[in-house]
């Protein structure tokens, strides 16, 4: 998470701070203070305009959530990617040919851009620059999906420290269940004209991130 902006899967939601303070009170029923006037929406967010969701307020001297936000975020930020290991979670051969793949013809990286595997600044997307339909967006505030950060993937794709039903479920809703359906889906989309060696070259490469 350090080092770019917006972390939710929608970037509507804002960064890691919103979502701490939004568990925090709203899920968690910490004793503190949550504002977003955006849940005022009745049309979009009903439940949360109806409780005033968006309006929780305490005293100072009440607040027993806000103090402890800045060091709770400072430790996610600090909390290092894991890192994977050749020739257990990725086949290093072709990662790198995947690598030439990420940069060249896949044109991965004009979104993802390396090292942060996200884009430095303002990193949301519409759904037609992303040639996909806006199902989950339409339940966003912005309207719009955030460029996601590729570190760690090897993890999800081989489910490992997770219930075996939520391996793989890539993408901003989990509908995909491969990398290589990413991929090829990105494949589809975009015209790439990758052949499906060059996508598991690609898929190798993601897993070594």
């Amino acid at each position: 998470m350090a080092g770019h902006n917006l972390h939710t899967w929608t970037g509507g939601w804002g960064t890691v701070t919103y979502w701490n303070a939004l568990v925090a009170v709203l899920e968690l029923h910490g004793k503190g203070t949550f504002f977003d006037e955006r849940l005022d929406d009745a049309d979009k967010f009903p439940i949360a305009a109806a409780a005033r969701f968006g309006h929780v307020s305490v005293g100072p001297d009440d607040d027993l959530v806000t103090s402890k936000l800045p060091a709770l975020h400072f430790y996610q930020l600090a909390l290092p990617s894991p890192k994977p290991k050749p020739g257990v979670d990725f086949n290093a051969a072709a990662a790198k040919r995947g690598d030439e793949l990420f940069s060249g013809k896949a044109n991965c990286n004009s979104c993802h851009h390396e090292p942060l595997w996200t884009e430095p600044g303002w990193n949301d997307h519409t759904p037609a620059e992303m040639r996909i339909d806006s199902f989950q967006l339409d339940r966003s505030p912005d309207g719009k999906y955030r460029t996601m950060n590729l570190a760690g993937l090897f993890i999800r794709e081989r489910g490992l420290f997770m219930n075996p039903a939520n391996k793989g479920r890539f993408y901003h809703d989990g509908r995909f269940a491969t990398l290589l359906d990413v991929v090829d889906s990105y494949n589809a989309r975009f015209g790439l004209g990758l052949s499906a060696q060059e996508e598991q070259d690609l898929v190798e490469y993601l897993k070594s991130l």
